[in-house]
């Protein structure tokens, strides 16, 4: 007789229950709201705001759903669409730049499938919408970073090697080095075409008898770096996304300068446009604090070689242009707490140059100011200029000055995620509603939901009882599938329902080739029960082998593939695993329920099943 050990029903058991939790969520629509976030770490998101934001809709009479408060911002529910974008443009022209008003979509899942971590998949951009960006790419400041960089590695080079000069500076994309003696020129001369091969090094001097070196990026070494800039900023965006947790990202480079970003089913958009759009870097510069230098700033007189910039806390600091060290020396970054004050700050690790570095300008310059700056949107600012009181060796820094946990988290992801080669703009920015992919959305579902009727109505009119047994497998396959991506948190788009669509198709091909063998077996003569058994395990190495082969393929297109051919592979792998429990396991559990406990089995309901003539050959009903 077929039977199941109790431990596989249970196991059966457990995998339908679970499925049908974890699908649950799917079936409850999102609701259209709007997201308000602080954009600067000054201004509170409190219960100020909350009613702020609800006197507001209320006085240009745009009803809601409700408006709460949580730690990411202000949450405001809508009917549909066009309310939701008539209360966007009213809350910003009411709120101003101090606050980030960004459409999203609300779950609508009751708290306790919440609780439980029952969340709905992700949909993507073609289904759901999300966020979309086109950022510029700023290369002239790309040649400026890459000079800057130059610049502390020259002066770090003949310090090393004990050469003699007046002083370092970069002049636009050129390296200035000055010198009073031509012997400790072409000593300095040689050294730097020996340690850096993409500089050109010219002689020239200056008015009142000054002896210059002037060192340029070679052509094919600005375009090597240019690409690289380009490279760099993708795979740091990448970085940020990941840090986002969106599933399925699109970053990818758009002719020479540009670089595209597309979020799809991202929850926290708002979070999502501030960190890709503070493209910060960080730098770390002297503080000018010669005598007078601040009042001729003050007073319109900015020093030559120096930047005048604002505190956190709001007072002015002159800082020098020469960048001692950038963000691309960290390792490192994580939010923490100052131990002296217990305020937010940032701890950072330097590598092993960053260190050295950063060692050499602590120990040359005890008892002055260095202003660590975060440079964001082309605008910077001074996190906090300390006093240095000793030397600082072994690549640990803390940043600290007037930040919220909530902020020193930001820095440190953006530290964390690296420092990008080249300033980025965001040029276009778009966010998908939801009603551009309901069209996408009613045919993804039709293919699917007629593609199953056909399939049922087929094995049921063609194999009878044993028809609908495979029916009501399929059923429970796609049911494991959903539930599957759900808890994975997968971004769904249409080449993955196209996915869902070919894994019916081939588990209902392993349904068809254990009843054939099923039929084949009752053919030649065996009695239903042996029929059953002997059905099963010699359709499942068949099975497996196909099985096997197609997941060599959706591994291949996972690995190699990107964007909606990953998303495909994704769903089509995990369809080609449920649909092997499924067709297998959980179908002849189904049939050892309804056959396995009769003794005594003279037929099963399999359709027609023709047996081969006593004499002549001739097939005989």
């Amino acid at each position: 007789m077929n039977r199941y050990p109790l431990w596989k029903y249970l196991v059966i058991a457990v995998a339908i229950v679970v499925g049908f939790l974890y699908t649950l969520p799917n079936f409850f629509p999102e609701a259209p709201a709007v997201q308000v976030s602080s954009s600067k770490a000054t201004v509170a998101v409190d219960n100020a705001l909350l009613g702020t934001v609800e006197d507001t809709l209320k006085a240009a009479g745009i009803p809601y759903r409700g408006a709460t408060l949580d730690p990411v911002g202000v949450k405001v529910r809508f009917a549909d669409p066009d309310i939701q974008l008539k209360a966007k443009d009213a809350l910003q022209t009411k709120l101003g730049d101090n606050y980030i008003v960004a459409l999203n979509l609300l779950s609508a899942s009751p708290a306790w499938l919440t609780a439980i971590g029952a969340l709905p998949m992700y949909l993507g951009l073609d289904l759901r919408g999300g966020v979309h960006f086109l950022l510029q790419v700023d290369m002239k400041a790309a040649l400026d970073k890459a000079a800057d960089r130059y610049t502390t590695d020259i002066r770090s080079l003949l310090r090393e090697k004990k050469v003699q000069y007046g002083g370092v500076v970069r002049e636009a994309s050129n390296v200035v080095v000055r010198f009073r003696d031509g012997a400790e020129r072409a000593k300095a001369r040689v050294e730097i075409e020996q340690a850096f091969a993409d500089l050109v090094v010219r002689e020239a001097d200056a008015p009142g008898g000054e002896m210059r070196l002037i060192a340029t990026l070679k052509p094919e070494a600005q375009k090597k770096f240019q690409d690289g800039a380009i490279q760099q900023n993708i795979t740091i965006l990448r970085n940020r996304v990941n840090e986002l947790g969106v599933a399925e990202p699109i970053v990818q480079q758009q002719g020479a300068e540009r670089v595209v970003v597309q979020l799809p089913g991202v929850q926290d958009t708002a979070r999502a446009k501030d960190l890709l759009g503070r493209t910060a870097s960080l730098e770390i510069r002297m503080v000018n604090d010669e005598p007078g230098a601040l009042e001729a700033a003050l007073g319109g007189q900015v020093p030559f070689g120096s930047d005048l910039f604002t505190e956190r806390g709001g007072s002015p600091v002159l800082v020098r242009r020469q960048v001692v060290l950038t963000g691309d020396r960290i390792n490192d970054a994580q939010p923490g707490f100052d131990s002296r004050s217990s305020d937010a700050a940032v701890h950072v690790n330097l590598d092993g140059t960053g260190a050295r570095i950063f060692k050499e300008v602590t120990r040359d310059n005890v008892g002055k100011r260095m202003a660590i700056v975060l440079v964001e949107k082309g605008k910077a600012e001074v996190i906090t200029a300390p006093v240095i009181r000793e030397e600082i060796g072994g690549g640990r820094v803390q940043i600290s000055g007037r930040m919220s946990t909530r902020e020193a988290n930001d820095v440190a992801l953006l530290m964390r995620a690296g420092a990008l080669a080249a300033p980025m703009e965001i040029v276009e920015e778009r966010t998908v509603g939801p009603s551009l992919g309901k069209e996408n959305i009613e045919k993804g579902f039709n293919s699917v939901f007629y593609g199953f009727i056909v399939l049922s109505i087929f094995m049921c009119v063609y194999y009878h009882l044993m028809g609908l047994i495979s029916t009501i497998a399929l059923s429970l396959n796609l049911l494991l599938l959903v539930a599957l991506l759900s808890m994975l948190q997968a971004t769904l788009t249409l080449p993955g329902i196209a996915a869902i669509a070919l894994t019916l198709g081939m588990a209902i091909d392993s349904n068809v080739l254990i009843n054939e063998r099923i039929r084949e077996e009752l053919r030649w003569g065996m009695t239903p029960h042996a029929a059953v058994s002997a059905g099963y395990e010699r359709a499942f190495g068949t099975i497996l082998d196909s099985n096997v082969t197609t997941l060599i393929a959706g591994i291949a297109l996972l690995i190699f593939g990107s964007g909606p051919v990953r998303g495909f592979a994704v769903v089509h792998c995990l369809g080609i695993m449920t649909s092997m429990f499924s067709a297998v396991f959980l179908s002849r559990g189904i049939v050892n329920l309804i056959y396995g406990g009769r003794k005594k089995l003279d037929k099963i309901s399999i359709g027609q099943v023709w047996r081969p003539a006593a004499s002549g050959g001739v097939p005989a009903k």
